[in-house]
């Protein structure tokens, strides 16, 4: 399956980079292009895209806001924010805004196209320990900071459920919660899968989001 990808951003010299590596992949194809997200919200009524790379800091509508419309529409493109330095507040209003993850700009080609194919099967691209990073530093901002998750979203769950999302916050893949949980790793799975679909969440990256917000988690990782 070739994965369809859109390049966002304001450099044209970036999108022709990003365009060459990608072009040299069997399974990928840039179908479309845009210089802003006004123009990005235009192509994708008549072009379908899987992947987009989008970039944060653009004219007439930033990546931020035309992430957020996109993400907010039925079954969307995946959307990877780029950013230019790492811990970017830019990147958290992405993820907060419905991103599947984040990377640099500086991403090494091999790096990219990684990223490229796990967003596309689903996962999250950036490392939980990064996503937990960023929030670590923007938890700050966060509207319930120390408060007991008393959020009815939360009330959704089970307490292994609950246990699991606590453990996915802190940076733990499915394999070192299944150790720490003394389940099966395919039960993991099936947990974060219910998790994901009980509070219509896209991935662990908004997992982790969520948990920070609704206090199940506070800066520094501890539940």
């Amino acid at each position: 399956m070739t994965i369809r990808v859109m390049l966002v951003d304001d450099q044209v010299l970036l999108r022709t980079g990003f365009r060459m590596v990608l072009a040299a992949q069997p399974d990928m194809e840039v179908v479309a292009e845009a210089g802003d997200g006004v123009e990005a919200l235009q192509v994708l009524r008549t072009t379908a895209v899987d992947v987009i790379l989008m970039d944060v800091r653009m004219p007439k509508l930033d990546g931020v806001e035309a992430t957020r419309r996109i993400c907010s529409q039925p079954e969307p493109p995946k959307v990877l924010i780029l950013t230019t330095f790492d811990l970017d507040e830019y990147a958290f209003s992405g993820l907060k805004a419905g991103a599947s993850g984040f990377m640099l700009k500086d991403v090494p080609p091999g790096d990219l196209l990684a990223a490229i194919r796990a967003v596309h099967s689903g996962d999250a691209v950036v490392a939980p320990s990064t996503t937990r990073r960023l929030l670590d530093r923007f938890a700050p901002m966060l509207p319930s900071a120390g408060a007991a998750p008393q959020h009815k979203e939360l009330q959704r769950l089970t307490d292994r459920e609950r246990e699991v999302m606590v453990l996915v916050a802190q940076g733990l893949s499915n394999g070192e919660i299944a150790a720490r949980l003394v389940l099966s790793e395919a039960t993991v799975k099936t947990h974060v899968g219910r998790i994901l679909t009980k509070l219509g969440l896209r991935d662990r990256v908004q997992v982790v989001v969520l948990a920070y917000e609704t206090g199940l988690v506070r800066a520094g990782g501890h539940g």
